[in-house]
């Protein structure tokens, strides 16, 4: 191939190189390549000079613009928060009765409580509020320190079995780890709870439950109640709802007899204002209530 030829079907000079027979053009670059360089160029140069863009060796070059991307934030930021305590002021000042006869203030309840809800509580005891293995339902199953709004909220202040100085405690002593009965008689406690839920049980095991509801009286009424609905002065759940934080089959109930539980809620007052706290147990009410 000869150098300098020139191509006789589009007028370009070749470059001197053939493939197989196909000659290499030296092709001038597409005037639109030149214009799309220019158009970015020129953009990149009056974007340069309207936004923030170069570093200097005390600041940075603001842009003729002078936009601030950092003022904008806190700007917004600044606004969220003053919207925000406008109803939390309201929330903190108001007692429960007039917070939740106020479609309003509920309204933000449930917005922003659902919010605080997933964040901090979901993990235990579910979206839903109706509780995991190990962790009670507080959306549908009786609440064992009481479901009057000031008591959820001194709950969600000072936890249970926490290290709050004031936190509330709540025990089951482990009957059969420490000796206090022995196999046969965990056995009948155990046969005997069953049937605060399911009555049917009994009749399948009179004996049994006769033994149990005597060791019920001596050693668990204590806590739970003689009719075994449960005490909030102790924090006992109720046995006879179908609402088991552990298990309510056989081996779940005789496990929590033989080795005792202490469950352990958290407090909270360090991490929420006393507003946060307030709403927190008013979206508990809220879910208690089915309204969501």
């Amino acid at each position: 191939m000869e150098l300098n030829e020139r191509d006789k079907f589009t007028g370009h000079m070749t470059t001197g190189h053939e493939w197989n027979g196909i000659k290499e053009l030296n092709s001038p670059v597409p005037r639109v390549v030149w214009l799309f360089l220019g158009v970015f160029a020129t953009f990149g140069i009056i974007w340069t000079l309207l936004m923030p863009s170069w570093p200097g060796v005390s600041g940075y070059f603001r842009g003729l613009l002078g936009v601030d991307h950092r003022v904008a934030v806190e700007q917004t930021i600044s606004e969220a928060a003053a919207e925000k305590a406008a109803w939390l002021d309201r929330i903190a000042s108001e007692d429960f009765d007039a917070i939740g006869a106020d479609g309003e203030l509920m309204a933000v309840v449930r917005d922003t409580g659902k919010a605080l809800f997933a964040d901090n509580c979901a993990a235990c005891h579910s979206a839903g509020g109706t509780g995991n293995a190990g962790y009670p339902s507080i959306a549908a199953a009786p609440m064992m320190w009481g479901e009057d709004p000031e008591t959820i909220a001194e709950t969600i202040r000072v936890g249970i079995n926490s290290t709050h100085p004031e936190t509330r405690y709540a025990q089951m002593l482990a009957f059969g780890r420490d000796g206090m009965l022995g196999r046969a008689e965990i056995d009948a406690v155990v046969a005997y709870v069953e049937t605060l839920s399911d009555p049917a049980i009994a009749e399948a095991q009179p004996e049994p439950v006769a033994t149990g509801e005597r060791l019920f009286a001596d050693n668990c009424a204590g806590c739970h109640g003689v009719d075994a609905k449960g005490m909030v002065e102790t924090g006992a759940p109720d046995l006879t709802d179908p609402f088991w934080t552990y298990g309510g089959d056989r081996r779940s109930i005789r496990t929590s007899v033989y080795g005792g539980r202490q469950g352990v809620m958290p407090s909270w007052e360090a991490r929420f204002s006393p507003a946060e706290i307030k709403l927190l147990a008013l979206y508990v009410l809220d879910l208690r209530e089915g309204r969501q």
